[in-house]
């Protein structure tokens, strides 16, 4: 695995805002979630609550999303326990733990205030097998999806997109998957853009302390993710969202095992 990537920025395009589709989304925008911040680019916190197996895919995850031109990342310790994996204001907590066997591999949540992205936990399932390039591409989507991102592609098994924000059946693809999903394409990047340059806010979401998040409580199993707002194709659901009143939710997206059914999580 290399940990040090080349991105090639083609030329940026104007894209045109499509209607969403069930997979293949050209504006693959999670549902226009984003954090507030005054100036471009940002820095976003990834908070290392993950062990030593998962270090390397979230160097990964760090290298690979700071290739935007508005978004910063950085790796600092964590500020949770991998188990519970609490959302923290203002930062990406990244978790590992053995959750069981609940039907997913990798979980994104993202705590919204009126709209705008205040805290946000990655949790990485070690209940289920998964290569080295389907733990890189799990860990890259679910970071994506804290910076509100949503998926290029919802189909397990058509021809790769060349993005980690594209369900497959080969992450590190070849043959009839075509190029590897481990990292972000091109064209995820031009979306992080289209999301944050659109408008600046008066105000830092990632600097923000949100004391709601404390009565919140447990939004850690499907019984708790709330009302199941998206599909994938194959009748999975994938986004879930839970609303706490005054404009505050938590929005889940789930990366799948395919063919899976969601469980509470249960120690292994």
């Amino acid at each position: 695995m290399n940990l040090r990537r080349n991105f090639i920025a083609g030329a940026t395009l104007t894209l045109l805002l499509l209607a969403t589709t069930t997979f293949a989304n050209r504006d693959h925008s999670w549902g226009n979630y984003h954090w507030a911040r005054t100036a471009n680019p940002f820095l976003v916190k990834l908070g290392d609550n993950v062990t030593s197996v998962w270090d390397p895919y979230l160097v990964d995850a760090n290298i690979d999303w700071n290739s935007s031109s508005v978004i910063n990342t950085t790796i600092v310790a964590g500020g949770t326990t991998a188990k519970r994996c609490a959302i923290t204001s203002g930062r990406v907590e990244i978790c590992n733990s053995r959750y069981g066997q609940t039907g997913w591999y990798g979980v994104a949540g993202i705590s919204v205030s009126s709209g705008h992205i205040t805290g946000s936990y990655v949790k990485l399932n070690d209940s289920y097998t998964m290569s080295p390039a389907l733990k890189d591409l799990v860990t890259c989507q679910e970071v994506g999806h804290a910076f509100g991102l949503g998926h290029q592609d919802e189909a397990f098994g058509n021809v790769n997109l060349g993005s980690c924000m594209d369900y497959t059946n080969d992450a590190d693809g070849g043959g009839a998957y075509g190029p590897s999903n481990e990292e972000p394409n091109a064209h995820d990047f031009q979306q992080l853009e289209t999301i944050y340059n659109s408008h600046l806010d008066t105000f830092n979401s990632f600097s923000m302390i949100v004391p709601e998040m404390i009565a919140f409580g447990d939004y850690r199993s499907p019984r708790s993710w709330g009302k199941a707002v998206r599909f994938n194709p194959h009748g999975q659901a994938i986004a879930f969202e839970r609303d706490f009143g005054n404009g505050h939710k938590i929005i889940t997206h789930i990366f799948p095992v395919p063919g899976g059914r969601y469980d509470d999580e249960h120690d292994h």
